[in-house]
Order: structure tokens, then sequence, then C-alpha cells
């Protein structure tokens, strides 16, 4: 029986189940390069070694260029102060630092070494860091204890040439100042004139006064507390004294607790200890209070007794159950990703802001439908609620990795430098793989954009989409709808523009009795009154096809709130197959470990013939030409070329050979089983005769069933992801989007509709 997470015990049960089981600890070494021959063997060591060895003898930069050190950073430790457990020495950390690991890797696909240092003295973690730091492109300092933190990072900063950052001190600093800079925007205040209490004066305390300085708060409107009070100027006794790093907050004033800290004060931050700030304290707080409670795992007051005592306050806590989580893994993933990517020599202050300006910047943006399924929550935007983007928002990666990369070149410090433009671009196509499939088809799409009708226009998601790429400039949206002012408010309470989209009120479009003649001409025979053409096209999916039949739109796209048949029923009957065609199909675009295979048909026929099935692979041919990618197709069997003869393998048979007549220069071949022929060493030694010795990227599957089980299947198990359906055969662009899909497929579509309207 599964623990549960809601006990103290089932919890940790679960936890000690999760870190044992079925492999101890969290993380593994995974070789980049293939390593199954003997060639392999001898490329990866000796004696092949010896060339990338004896070229980063004659420059050192090339270890960049032949090893994994530009994307691998140490997470360094000595266990003295890990979070919410003190002292507990290296090796119970070590947990911790493995964590660590993953999340660098989840979030920005860093790799990380763990190092757990026997050490208690600053000068032996430095000299264990600076005698490990050949291997690492950068250094993460973790649960280190002050003021040891701060020596051993000032002095790693002066002596090493690869970025150093203690997370403990910066990472809480970053993420709650950008959370503060929109809190501040939401409460109408100047950062200049806020007044700050900050409970807790070690490291992460210490190190987020001096953050919140550096953003624009003016120090002597800033006030910190310790376990004895407030620092005033007089109570510092022997020891705070020699604290440099404490000392600079002592202020002059008669405040001496934490109640008479927070009496009138605008901002409350906790990186202390729990349940210190009490309701009756905040009460006394200026209107519109900002309290950040972010001690962990217990806040200094726990979000629900924060906003019944004061329902008019922004509140954030550490915690994820509650709105506003302040989340260091907003911050050093993506830090670290910059920097390692311009090869900066030190994470500085000009960086570190840039971070926190970024991720304020990005909680005013939309948030996208697959965060919030992620979240469970619809309604996400920006407000008292959502002032700080969510960890597993994929954009933050682009906003947080450039900003980096762009202040380091800024401020002189990047060995590596790069266009920033591209760099975003680069690190979309790492969040989103369709970018990169897709880039020819997006700027053939931007150099002549079709009028594409939508006949959902009141979607939310089409909305969301039609304006994306009015902005990208890949198509001119034609959005239908029955009200055209409600759709107007619609737009507004989505915080989407209206500009460049197009707006058609069916029954009023002074269009209607063109329309309507139109398909009572094309269906007249078929059984069509002209009063029932009529009734047809108050379905506006019916009407939209018309657009696009009589040239008033060049393409559609639909299908959001619908089964496929809604959709291609008018397509076909209005639009129809090209000319000398027999059919219409469907297929996606499926991208599975970094590669790039198209499935067809998976989507509309059910038992193709063979002369059907030679039909559906040269569509699919022709798209993917359109695409700008040369296809290779296999037609997949549960026989491989007459092992097993049968009607089904026959079809097949008969189907490669139509294709090879219509098209001599096609690669195509067939039947085969799927992973054989995506095994290239496979069928160069048992099938050398085959036409598919490179890897298919056109995959045929005898019918229906196989096609979209099969599609369903490696989405589900295999994490692929993919495009479609993309319609092939009707003599104009009609593309179906899978009921409720996400507004990035929307896109997609779109701008394939865009660029199929204007190529014959």
């Amino acid at each position: 029986m599964k623990p549960s997470l809601n006990t103290k015990k089932g919890l940790e049960q679960a936890a000690l189940e999760y870190h044992e089981l079925p492999k101890p600890g969290k993380i593994e070494v995974v070789p980049t390069k293939p390593f199954v021959t003997q060639d392999h063997l001898s490329l990866a060591y000796t004696p092949g070694v010896a060339a990338p060895c004896l070229a980063i003898a004659e420059n050192p930069e090339d270890a960049y260029k032949y090893t994994s050190k530009g994307n691998l950073v140490a997470v360094l430790s000595n266990g003295s102060a890990v979070l919410g457990l003190g002292n507990i020495g290296p090796l119970a950390g070590k947990p911790v630092m493995e964590g660590k690991g993953i999340l660098f890797k989840r979030f920005a696909d860093i790799d990380v070494f763990d190092i757990e240092v026997d050490a208690t003295s600053a000068e032996e973690v430095i000299e264990t860091a600076i005698k490990i730091a050949p291997t690492f492109g950068g250094i993460n300092l973790e649960d280190i204890k002050s003021p040891e933190c701060f020596i051993i990072e000032e002095t790693l900063k002066e002596k090493l040439d690869i970025p150093v950052f203690h997370d403990d001190q910066h990472g809480t600093a970053i993420i709650s100042g950008a959370a503060m800079l929109n809190a501040l925007e939401l409460t109408n205040r100047k950062i200049e004139e806020a007044v700050v209490v900050v409970s807790g004066a070690g490291a992460a305390g210490i190190a987020c006064a001096n953050f919140y300085v550096s953003l624009g708060i003016q120090i002597e409107n800033l006030f910190m507390t310790d376990s004895k009070g407030v620092l005033w100027q007089g109570r510092g006794d022997e020891e705070e004294e020699r604290n440099k790093y404490k000392k600079k907050f002592f202020r002059k004033t008669k405040k001496r607790s934490l109640a008479d800290a927070v009496a009138g004060a605008d901002i409350f931050f906790g990186v202390s200890k729990g349940g210190i700030l009490k309701p009756e304290m905040i009460k006394q707080m200026a209107p519109n209070p900002i309290i950040f409670a972010m001690a962990n795992p217990d806040p200094e007051i726990t979000y629900p007794d924060a906003v019944a005592a004061r329902p008019d306050a922004i509140v954030a806590t550490g915690r994820s159950d509650y709105p506003n989580q302040v989340n260091n893994v907003l911050g050093f993933p993506f830090i670290f990703r910059g920097a390692l990517d311009v090869r900066a020599t030190i994470i500085n202050e000009e960086m570190k802001r840039a971070v926190a300006h970024a991720l304020a910047d990005l909680a005013k943006e939309e948030v996208p439908d697959s965060v919030k399924h992620i979240y469970g929550e619809t309604n996400l935007s920006f407000g008292r609620d959502y002032i700080i983007p969510k960890p597993f928002d994929h954009r933050v990666l682009v906003a947080a990795s450039s900003a980096v990369a762009k202040a380091a070149i800024d401020s002189g410090v990047a060995r590596n430098i790069i266009d920033i433009d591209q760099y975003r671009e680069k690190l979309m196509e790492s969040v989103d793989w369709s970018r990169s499939i897709l880039r020819n088809i997006y700027n053939s799409a931007k150099r002549n954009p079709k009028r594409i009708v939508f006949p959902e226009g009141d979607c939310p998601k089409i909305i969301w989409a039609a304006h994306e790429v009015v902005m990208a400039g890949y198509a001119k949206p034609v959005l239908l709808t029955k009200d055209k002012e409600a759709l107007l408010k619609k737009f507004e309470e989505l915080n989407h523009s209206p500009e460049g989209i197009e707006f058609v009120e069916p029954e009023k479009s002074d269009r209607w009795e063109a329309y309507v003649n139109r398909y009572f001409e094309l269906r007249q025979r078929k059984g069509k009154t002209l009063e029932g053409a009529n009734e047809s096209l108050k379905n506006f999916f019916y009407f939209g096809a018309v657009m696009v039949e009589m040239g008033d739109a060049d393409g559609m796209v639909a299908g959001i709130t619908v089964e496929y048949p809604e959709v291609l029923r008018p397509a076909i009957k209005i639009i129809g197959p090209k000319e000398k065609g027999q059919l219409i199909a469907g297929m996606y675009l499926v991208q599975h470990d970094r590669k790039s295979y198209f499935f067809a048909d998976a989507a509309v026929n059910i038992n193709p013939n063979a002369e059907q099935l030679a039909e559906i692979t040269m569509m699919a041919a022709d798209t993917m030409k359109k695409l700008q990618m040369e296809p290779r197709a296999a037609m997949l069997s549960f026989s491989n070329f007459g092992t097993v003869l049968s009607p089904e393998t026959e079809k097949i048979i008969k189907a490669v050979d139509l294709v090879k007549k219509a098209r001599p220069n096609m690669i195509v071949d067939g039947p085969v089983q799927p992973d054989i022929a995506l095994n290239r060493e496979v069928m160069a030694d048992r099938y050398p005769f085959a036409d598919i010795q490179r890897r298919p990227n056109l995959l045929i599957f005898p019918n229906l069933d196989a096609g979209n089980i099969s599609l369903r299947l490696v989405t589900h198990f295999g994490h692929a992801n993919s495009i479609g359906p993309i319609i092939t055969g009707l003599r104009k662009p009609i593309h179906v989007l899978p009921k409720d899909t996400e507004v990035n497929n929307i896109v997609n579509l779109t701008a394939i509709a865009s660029v199929d309207a204007g190529r014959d």
C-alpha cells in the first residue's frame, strides 16, 4: 500500500522509499556518446582519447570543446546549515545535494556532480573548491553556515574564473526581489519610499537585504531583526562588531522588537523562524501590506492567518500549497544556464538584477494552458495571488537565462559573446521542439501571411492563438462569431489585442446570400435544397468552409470544441479532394528522442486498400517537402519483406509497388516491422536490398487502428510530442484541431495552413 503524503509518518515513509527504490539515490552518470563497439572504445578511451587531451594541453580553452566542463556544475556543501535540519554534516546532507542536481538537470539541462566536503573551516572548503575547479564550468555553494558562507563565496569569486554562487544567500533574494517589484506595482508604491523589515540576520537575510537595496530600497528604510530583536546601533556585542556583513544593517532607532519594527511598515520579509509573526503584529502594518513569510517548512505566519488578519495584504510564502510561492528553483538553474552559455567569469549584481526583472516581467504575461494544467489552476493571471511565475513554467528558461547572458555580456564578464536574439530562439527551441522543426514553415508563413478563418472564434484558446499568430506574423486571422461586441469584450478580459484580426458575424455578412447560393450549387444534386443550404450555413464550420471555397479565406483551422467529423464533413462536401485525388488523409508530426517522424494515416481512413495506401503515402510525402524535409517512407506491418504472406501484407506490397512506379525517385519500402525499420544496423545486416537504409521519417500504417493506437501509445509511454492532425488531400487547406488542444498546436497548424495556401 502506497504511503499517504498527507501525514508526517506517511510522508517520511514515502520519501525513504523514493530515495531507496528501485535504485539507491536520485542521480546517475549517463554516457552521451555511443559505446557498444570496439571502435567506440578506441575513440572514447585509448588510443583515441589522446587527441583531445593534447589539444587541451596546448589550448586549455578547448576543454569547453572536448569535455563536459562547459555544462557541468559542482553542488558543493559541508552540510553545516542544511535547510530546516541545521548542522547535520556532509554525508547526511548528500540527499539534498543530489536533489539539487535533479533540479539543475530538469529545469536547465545542466549536469551536476554533488561534492560533500568533510570540512568545518572556511579555509578548508575554499582549498577544496579551488583544487576541483578545473573539472567544472561553475560551482554552486549550498547549505554552508554564516558567516563562513560569505567568506567562502567572496574568496572563490576572487580566485576562480568560473561562476561561483551561494544559492542560500542569493536565490531567495532574487526570487523574492522579483515578487517584491510586482507587489510594489500592484499596491502603487515607489520602491525608494517603501519601509522594509527583514526578519533573519543569517546568510539569507543579509543577502536579501543587500539585494533589495541593490533594487532600490533605501537602506535607511530597512530594519533587520534577529533572535534578539531589532539590529539597533548600540546593542552590538563583540561578535556582532566583528561580523562586517551584519554590522551595516544596524540602525539608529528606538525600535527594539519585531512588533516595533513591523508597526507601520510596508513590507515584511521573513527568512527566520516559523510562527514568530503574529496576526496582531501585521494588523499594525501600513495599508495593503506586503508580507513575504518565507521560512521553511513553517512560515513566520501562515498564509490563512495572514489573509484573515489582513485581507488587503499581498502574501507570499515558501510553500507550494498557497499562492505566490517563493521558490529558489526559479533562479539558480537558469542563472547558471545563462552564465555557462556565455562562459561568464562571475555572477555579478547586474546579472542577479536582470533575473529579478525578467521574472517580474514574465509574471505579467499570459500564462500558457500547459502551465495551468500542471498546477490545476485555470485562472492564473497577474494579480495579488500571482506575482511570480510558477517553477514549471517553461518560459522561465528563456526569460531568465537570456537576461543573465545579456547582463553578463553588457557588464563585461562574458568570454563568449553571443547574439541574444539567436540565443533566445535556441532556448525556445529547447523547450518547444516544434520551433526548430517548423522554422522554415514560420519563415515562409511570415513572408506571405494568408487569411485563415477560425469558426470557433469565441473560444478563449482561439482568441489567444489568433493574437499570437498576428504578433508572429504567420497569418491574418478571421474569427467567426455571433456577437462581435461580446467577443471584443472577451479579448479585453483576456488582455489580448484584437488589432490585426478580422471579425465576421455570418448571418449579418453581406456575403451570406452568395455563400448560400454557392453551397446550394455544390450540393443541389446531393439532395440539398436552397432552404436547406441556408440552414446549413448557420453552422460556422460550413460557413467557414464556403469562405475558403469562395476565396474570401485562404484556409481554415477548426475543431477544438467538436469531434473530427464535425469539421471534416463540411470540408469534404464543400472543398473536396484535389484534382485527380481520391481521398483525404490525416498525418501527425511526432518528435521522440530528438528525432522527428510523420505518422500517416492516423486520423481519417479506417482501412485503406493498396491504392489508397499508396495515395496516402504520396500525399504525406508532398506535405513533408513543403516542410522542406526529404521523405523516407517505411510501410509498416507485422511482417518483414514477405516473411509472412497474408491479405494484409499483400496489400502493403502492392502499395509499395504503386508508389515506386508513380515516384521512382522516392525512398519507400515495406512491409517491415517498425523496430526493424528504425534500426539502421539491423536493416543493413539482414535486408541490404531494402531502399530504407537510413532511418525512415515517414511511417505509413496499414489502417487507422494501427496508426492512431501507435500515436497514442508513443505520446503516452514514450513522452513524445505531436502536432496535428495535418489534413492532406483537400483542394484547399483545412486543418482539424484535436479537441481541447493546446494553444501552441493551434498556432503551428495555422502557420502550416498559411504556407499550404500559398503553394500549389
